[in-house]
């Protein structure tokens, strides 16, 4: 069975950047947790559900997703300053560190500083891998794995 849009799919991957450097994965220690997803649904990159149709279960490909099909290239207006005392915490606020703002609808969003002056604190709020170049190792190890229509009870 050739993968589809509408497909629920189960994927173990690995994904790299261009230095090899390991960036996420659905392996951890002895264990695979999969990755499920509906594909077309926009669950995942753009890149990695184009991979997909087309796969069957058990075969295994490596792929390469420029930034504009994985999350964009950096948008400069994703920037922003906010006074220092905004910052809350125990530490001083420093270049590389990771702050978790919120959104107005109550959402969680990443932000790295980028710069610190007496002042204000600079903060990226793009996506970290927004830019990046992602090559991708994608095993399909299941496409909906529903129970299938011999399995089903009929009441007459």
């Amino acid at each position: 069975m050739k993968i589809n849009a509408g497909d629920i799919v189960k994927a173990d991957y690995e994904g790299r950047f261009e230095s090899r450097e390991v960036f996420d994965s659905s392996y951890h220690g002895d264990h695979s947790h999969p990755l499920e997803f509906e594909v077309g649904s926009g669950q995942v990159i753009r890149g990695f559900e184009d991979a997909v149709i087309g796969m069957e279960k058990g075969k295994e490909k490596e792929i390469t997703i420029e930034a504009k099909d994985a999350y964009g290239e950096p948008n400069p207006e994703m920037t922003k300053d906010i006074p220092i005392e905004m910052i809350k915490g125990d530490k001083k606020p420093e270049v590389g560190m990771m702050l978790v703002m919120q959104s107005a609808q109550g959402h969680q969003i990443p932000a790295k500083i980028i710069k610190v002056d007496d002042k204000n604190v600079t903060i990226d709020l793009n996506h970290p891998l927004a830019g990046k170049k992602l090559i991708f190792k994608i095993k399909i190890i299941g496409i909906n794995e529903g129970p299938s229509e011999d399995e089903h009870t009929h009441e007459h």
